[in-house]
């Protein structure tokens, strides 16, 4: 099969899109297909570096965008297009389409190429928390592209009911795989733990972007427990003022890879606050480290985290429930190690070898249902 991924983020960014769509390709390459990568052209300068693309990635020009420079927004350019016709697509993959993705479900459906949808931001979300309205404009431009592919593929059941509820067709659950070896138990290292938490704190560890709609400065009152450790991982325009509400907070900046994984082991308990998260991959990781998670009991998490067996679920927004949750993990080591053993049980078959192979059938279903209607 011949796919093309059109993604609006690919490595050497760091977020969820970009880490799916590399996983999407390499899985992708290791079943025989042949797919070939479409995104922004990242900063210059940037370098891929160990998470070396398995396929042709072709770059569009892109621009920063202002406010967020780790962002960038592809603009129009004829390489979209021609990439399809000269790769001689059977399938378009769009991930997480809003700019780029918009322009490549255009170009699908004027060429007859099948295109599968996968939603993976709540732009809605995050239009609430940058501009304070604009949720209805972004439900409509998210049900105009959506609409227009033959299959969308939803990361959570939350995400589907949402997209379900405001009327986007073709919907089906696609949820993510993780790295079960990258992530592990076993990586926990005391010497690291001795130097993130010199007077042997409780370690409580946030790692994902540090930017408005994640909500980190809900970890303010758990950040000022006796006895605990805040460790922050990731980097963003809201580093600053974290920096100013989470005083003694231990900012490791971004880290990757065996680094990475290394410090989720290292963890004894990991809190999330985003409440627009459609999936939340970095709670997966953690749960495959063997730690016990504190998350909002919305979006994603709800797939996630069974609150009392793998972890603790809060209000959204809660920061006295945050404290609570985490003061309540810090009493008891014995219910802290239940927890994690029962996350990394939880998350063991969820590799991204499984979750690949579900994508594939449902690229099989899109193609054979578009066979049936010119049968018809």
């Amino acid at each position: 099969m011949r796919v093309v991924i059109v993604t609006e983020s690919f490595p050497p960014d760091v977020n969820g899109v970009a880490h799916c769509a590399l996983q999407t390709a390499r899985h992708l390459v290791d079943r025989g297909h042949a797919p070939v990568v479409v995104a922004p052209a990242p900063a210059p300068g940037s370098k891929l570096g160990a998470l070396a693309a398995p396929c042709p990635v072709v770059h569009v020009p892109s621009l920063p965008l202002p406010g967020y420079p780790q962002v960038r927004v592809a603009l129009p350019s004829r390489r979209l297009a021609s990439t399809l016709i000269e790769h001689n697509a059977d399938m378009v993959h769009l991930a997480s389409p809003f700019v780029i993705g918009v322009r490549g479900m255009a170009a699908a459906a004027r060429l007859g190429i099948p295109a599968v949808a996968v939603y993976q931001t709540d732009l809605a979300g995050y239009a609430r928390t940058y501009m304070g309205a604009g949720e209805a404009a972004a439900w409509r431009r998210i049900r105009s592209v959506h609409s227009a592919a033959d299959l969308t593929l939803a990361p959570s059941t939350a995400s589907l009911n949402d997209l379900e509820a405001h009327g986007v067709p073709r919907v089906k659950l696609w949820p993510r795989g993780v790295d079960t070896v990258r992530f592990r138990p076993d990586l926990r290292d005391d010497a690291l733990r001795r130097e993130l938490a010199p007077n042997g704190e409780l370690i409580v560890g946030y790692v994902g972007r540090l930017a408005p709609e994640k909500h980190i400065e809900l970890l303010a009152g758990a950040c000022r427990l006796d006895g605990v450790k805040l460790v922050v991982v990731g980097d963003g325009p809201s580093r600053p003022n974290l920096e100013q509400a989470l005083p003694g907070a231990v900012f490791l900046g971004r880290r990757t890879g065996d680094d990475l994984a290394r410090i989720f082991a290292s963890l004894d308990v990991f809190a999330h606050t985003g409440p627009f998260e459609t999936f939340c991959q970095t709670v997966q990781e953690a749960m495959a480290s063997g730690v016990p998670v504190v998350a909002p009991a919305v979006g994603g998490p709800l797939d996630l985290v069974a609150h009392g067996h793998t972890g603790l679920l809060f209000p959204a927004g809660d920061a006295n429930a945050v404290r609570e949750a985490v003061a309540a993990l810090q009493a008891d080591p014995a219910l802290r190690a239940a927890y994690g053993s029962a996350a990394r049980e939880m998350v063991e078959g969820r590799t991204w070898a499984a979750v690949g192979d579900q994508l594939i059938g449902h690229y099989a279903d899109v193609l054979a249902g578009r066979r049936a209607k010119v049968a018809a």
